[in-house]
């Protein structure tokens, strides 16, 4: 069989695809790049908002549609849509062959055989894929080391989509970074709903930190990204290790969501604007050079005027290296799905006057990095990213002379446009 795969939605998403992609390939299957060659589309959807559930619903339409033309033989999806509407999906889009969740993806030849949905429930524990394969450079990678979520914030749906919290045993967490290593990984990006939680559920408190520690001893070891660390559980601890090696890049991506105590308060986050500022305080003066990632919520519920211009005040106070804006969701089973709304225009002038805020942060950030020295990872010879700046989410460099993709090395910035700059290999 040659199958075509289309990965919606977040890195988390992406790490499945890689695996059953292998999974599958490692059967005898062919993997293929476009539906044309294919005879059958797998589309792993994304089903956390709105705008992702409508996405996911184009793509299944359009395979469909490829289908009903006799471009390919078979549709199947999988993801996060399918565990959160199950049952209505299969009514909605009759003619998909498979629809199955992301448990029977650990079975996945076996699953495609069969017609109709296919729902085991969740896995109730996370281990070392059998197979793995890169969808995207292979000189970088992403490592989920958990799923599930068990924070509960008052917007959000992973907590029903993806499960409570399961960590991926340290042993393998460790021996899968080992692989991608030793098979030219360069750039290994720690994954999960919240990786600041690692190993509660499994040795009854957070191991995070001892989990870095042991990375850190992999022979060879390029750099590691921490993405989705909660403001309330990163340490001074955490920090002083990042600071301390040149294999864990200065960037940490801390989602805030808000910085206004009532907002906060009804998001149900873990955490107060006087926490937050404390923690982002700490970290800028234990990894002078950190480069911080966050996103915001604008037009919560309950969200009033003053609440937004403290938002505002704090953005522009903090520098963010990359931030991202969102306008409120209502979702349906989450608890701000019941309490009063903020007119949708509302929530796009807010939205559209934070990243106004954010631009000009930008403009100063880029005077300042204009001809300073910056560690470089290159994604192909002319263009690249700096340690500021994530795959996939964040900005990209330029640079002034060819470079071997894959390498990590020093270059100089000679100029800079909003998130993407021009960099001189040194």
């Amino acid at each position: 069989m040659k199958f075509y795969v289309i990965s919606l939605g977040c890195p988390k998403n992406l790490t499945d695809s890689e695996e059953f992609s292998a999974r599958l390939v490692a059967c005898g299957h062919t993997m293929v790049f476009s539906p044309q060659e294919a005879d059958e589309i797998i589309i792993n959807t994304c089903g956390f908002i709105a705008s992702s559930v409508k996405e996911a619903r184009e793509e299944i339409a359009r395979a469909l549609q490829l289908k009903a033309q006799g471009v390919v033989k078979r549709v199947a999806v999988t993801g996060c849509l399918v565990e959160r509407f199950k049952e209505q999906l299969a009514r909605e889009f009759p003619s998909i062959d498979t629809l199955f969740s992301i448990s029977a993806q650990q079975t996945i030849e076996h699953t495609l055989k069969k017609k109709g949905p296919i729902l085991p429930p969740l896995p109730t524990a996370l281990a070392l894929p059998a197979y793995k394969m890169s969808l995207t450079a292979t000189h970088t990678a992403y490592l989920k080391i958990a799923d599930g979520c068990n924070n509960r914030c008052a917007y959000c749906t992973i907590p029903f989509i993806r499960g409570v919290y399961r960590s991926k045993p340290m042993e393998d967490v460790v021996r899968e970074a080992r692989l991608m290593t030793q098979h030219g990984v360069k750039e290994i990006t720690l994954i999960a709903q919240d990786t600041t939680s690692y190993g509660i559920d499994l040795y009854g408190k957070v191991q995070f930190l001892p989990l870095l520690e042991k990375l850190l001893k992999i022979r060879g070891l390029g750099r590691l990204r921490i993405l989705y660390a909660y403001p309330h559980r990163v340490t001074r601890e955490l920090a002083r290790l990042i600071a301390g090696t040149d294999r864990i890049f200065h960037y940490v991506d801390i989602p805030l969501q808000h910085i206004a105590d009532p907002v906060l308060k009804r998001m149900n986050r873990h955490c107060d604007g006087t926490q937050i500022r404390r923690t982002l305080d700490m970290l800028k003066t234990e990894i002078p050079d950190v480069s911080l990632r966050t996103n915001f919520i604008v037009g919560f519920p309950g969200e009033t005027k003053k609440d937004f211009n403290e938002l505002k005040r704090f953005v522009a106070q903090y520098e963010f290296d990359n931030m991202g804006v969102f306008e409120y969701f209502r979702e349906k089973g989450t608890t701000a799905y019941a309490m009063k709304q903020i007119p949708a225009a509302v929530k796009h002038a807010r939205a559209a006057e934070l990243v106004d805020v954010q631009s000009r942060v930008i403009d100063k950030i880029n005077q300042r990095l204009t001809g300073t020295v910056m560690e470089v990872i290159a994604d192909g010879p002319d263009f690249g990213r700096t340690y500021k700046d994530a795959p996939d989410v964040d900005g990209k460099v330029t640079f002034t002379r060819p470079v071997k993709p894959g390498t990590i090395f020093k270059a100089r910035v000679v100029a800079a446009q909003g998130y993407e700059r021009e960099m001189e290999p040194l």
